[in-house]
C-alpha cells in the first residue's frame, strides 16, 4: 500500500521540435500565465516583443501596464543548445532593471505552436512558469481549452492560471509613461 502512496517522478516535458526562430520573431501577447513575482499582479495588456540579432542572439522585450504606467525589461534569449532542433531557449535579464548587476538566467522552452506560429503554450522544467500566448489580444476559446489541455498532459495545474487582461486600446511602441524607477519590479517581489 505504501508503495503506491509514493510520489511519481514528473515526466520530461516535451518542446517542440523544428521551430523556425525567424517566423517566432514578432510580438506575442499574453493570453494567460501562471502569477509570478516578476510581474505586476494588476498587469494588463501585457506582450513580448522577440527581434533576432545579427549573432543568433533574440532581443526580448516584456512589457505590461500597472497603475496606467508602462512597466517593461529587456533581455537576451539564446538556444540552450544550439545543436538541437527543439525549441529551448536560455533567456537572460538583469535585475533590477533600475541597476542592471545581477543576471537571472530561466528556461523558456516552446511547448506547443500551431503551424501558423499564430499560438504558443510556453514553460520550463519546474512548471513555475506558464504562458499561453497569441499574435492577436483575444483568443479563441476553442484554442484556449486545447493549450489548457496540452498543459494538463505536460504536468501544469492549470487551475493556477490567471487570465491576462487585454483591452481593445493596446498601447503601441513606447506609449504610456514609462516607469524607469523599477519601482514596479521591487513590489512585485514583495507581492505588492
Amino acid at each position: 500500500m505504501l508503495s503506491s502512496m509514493a510520489a511519481v517522478p514528473a515526466m520530461e516535458m516535451a518542446a517542440v521540435k523544428g521551430l523556425s526562430v525567424e517566423r517566432y520573431m514578432g510580438r506575442w501577447y499574453e493570453i494567460a500565465s501562471l502569477p509570478s513575482r516578476s510581474q505586476p499582479r494588476d498587469g494588463t495588456n501585457t506582450r513580448a516583443t522577440y527581434a533576432l540579432r545579427s549573432d543568433g542572439t533574440v532581443h526580448v522585450l516584456n512589457e505590461t501596464w500597472s497603475g496606467g504606467k508602462r512597466r517593461c525589461i529587456e533581455g537576451t534569449a539564446r538556444k540552450a543548445d544550439p545543436a538541437s532542433d527543439e525549441a529551448k531557449f536560455k533567456v537572460k535579464f538583469y535585475v533590477p532593471p533600475f541597476l542592471p548587476i545581477v543576471p537571472v538566467i530561466g528556461d523558456y522552452w516552446v511547448l506547443h505552436l500551431d503551424g501558423e506560429y499564430q499560438h504558443a503554450l510556453v514553460g520550463q522544467p519546474s512548471r513555475n512558469y506558464l504562458w499561453i500566448l497569441c499574435r492577436e489580444t483575444q483568443m479563441d476559446e476553442e484554442v484556449y481549452d486545447q493549450l489548457l489541455e496540452r498543459a494538463k498532459r505536460e504536468g501544469y495545474d492549470v487551475q493556477k492560471l490567471r487570465r491576462t487582461p487585454q483591452t481593445s486600446f493596446h498601447p503601441g511602441g513606447e506609449e504610456g509613461l514609462k516607469d524607469n524607477k523599477g519601482i514596479w519590479w521591487i513590489k512585485s517581489l514583495l507581492g505588492i
